[in-house]
């Protein structure tokens, strides 16, 4: 017996709108609406984009030692977090592999937690099986969540919350929208300045037509969010990152503070602190993510297996598109690490055929999120 998929607080809309519906993460999302997915990633990058990301788990994290219990199973910095600013995180298992990715923002009373849809279930329980007894986890099932991505987002939300216009790149906080109490993130997927509302699922729809009523706005599907961060060099969970790849060899050092590193004054203490912090110092991976960029027009999608110039087999493709900003095709993946040098060649296999790619450095679009004049 198949299980009835989930829905959103928006789901009437997404219908309303046209919009084609496939199941993802146990849920029935919007993959593209009437425009398609090439006009709404472009539009996103010209505009402002409205996408529906209720599918996301919230949770709160409250109690003295939240951010102290938070450290134990990310190597993160969350104690020094500053009130009113977000990081991102994610979860190692004991061999050093990435359990899930995840937001992290310091609401001053409460630590709010972000995660992936497909790893909501297991990520609670994770949280729940080490919880002390002074920490309390509370999951927020009566809230929506919705992004407003791209150039124009800030003059879009600033007409209905002028304060909004002074967030920078990672700024959180609680603002009145329309009379409600919203969660509202400087943020995003898209690699956009943009912002992630957190709404009462109550008053979700009456604030998303209300930015839809807005000339800059229009929906934008899953097709387009994949494409948008591809574009930006942001890794998406169960394809880029998963159990077996360590944040080293996933190249997310940066997400790593120099706090929790070997030698530092809170170093280690969370799964695979000791596989970790050693291929840190040694500097010693079997295999890299890496950019990569096809010579051809033809799109190089997740699964091609990569070869070097001599046919040796060294990689494989984990995300593809046909780079609608970038004008070429673009794709990450994970190579040996002799292989992952900047301006190498390589081959992608795609329908029997070997394509030239050349490893280039992310993101294959700049990244414009706002960081302040």
């Amino acid at each position: 017996m198949t299980q009835a998929l989930l829905t959103t607080p928006l789901h009437a809309l997404h219908i309303e709108a046209g919009a084609k519906m496939v199941p993802f993460a146990g849920y029935d999302m919007p993959v593209q609406y009437k425009l398609g997915v090439k006009k709404e990633h472009l539009h996103t990058r010209a505009h402002a984009g409205l996408f529906d990301v209720s599918h996301m788990g919230q949770l709160r994290l409250k109690g003295d030692d939240a951010a102290a219990f938070l450290e134990t199973l990310v190597p993160v910095d969350i104690i020094d977090l500053p009130a009113g600013n977000q990081r991102y995180a994610f979860f190692t298992n004991p061999q050093g592999g990435i359990m899930d990715d995840l937001m992290v923002a310091n609401l001053g009373d409460h630590l709010f937690v972000v995660v992936n849809a497909a790893c909501k279930t297991q990520d609670i329980a994770h949280l729940q099986a080490h919880l002390p007894q002074h920490v309390e986890l509370e999951v927020i099932e009566d809230r929506a969540l919705l992004a407003l991505q791209g150039p124009k987002a800030v003059d879009v939300l600033k007409r209905l919350q002028p304060s909004v216009a002074d967030m920078i790149f990672m700024d959180v906080g609680v603002f009145e929208v329309m009379g409600v109490e919203c969660i509202i993130s400087r943020s995003g997927y898209t690699g956009e300045d943009g912002y992630e509302i957190s709404v009462p699922a109550a008053q979700a729809e009456a604030l998303a037509q209300t930015l839809l009523a807005e000339d800059e706005v229009e929906w934008i599907g899953l097709g387009a969010r994949d494409s948008l961060r591809l574009e930006c060099g942001l890794c998406l969970y169960g394809h880029d990152l998963d159990t077996t790849t360590t944040p080293v060899e996933a190249s997310l050092l940066w997400g790593i503070q120099k706090v929790r590193r070997s030698g530092e004054a809170r170093a280690g203490g969370f799964p695979g602190a000791d596989i970790i912090l050693t291929q840190i110092e040694t500097k010693q991976v079997a295999r890299k993510r890496v950019g990569l960029v096809g010579e051809t027009k033809a799109p190089v999608r997740e699964g091609c297996e990569l070869f070097d110039a001599q046919g040796t087999k060294i990689g494989v493709v984990t995300s593809g598109t046909a780079g609608p900003s970038a004008g070429k095709p673009v794709s990450m993946g994970y190579v040996n690490a002799e292989s992952a040098l900047i301006g190498n060649q390589i081959f992608a296999e795609v329908r029997g055929k070997r394509l030239a790619m050349t490893i280039e450095k992310m993101p294959f679009v700049p990244q414009r999120y706002y960081r302040g004049k």
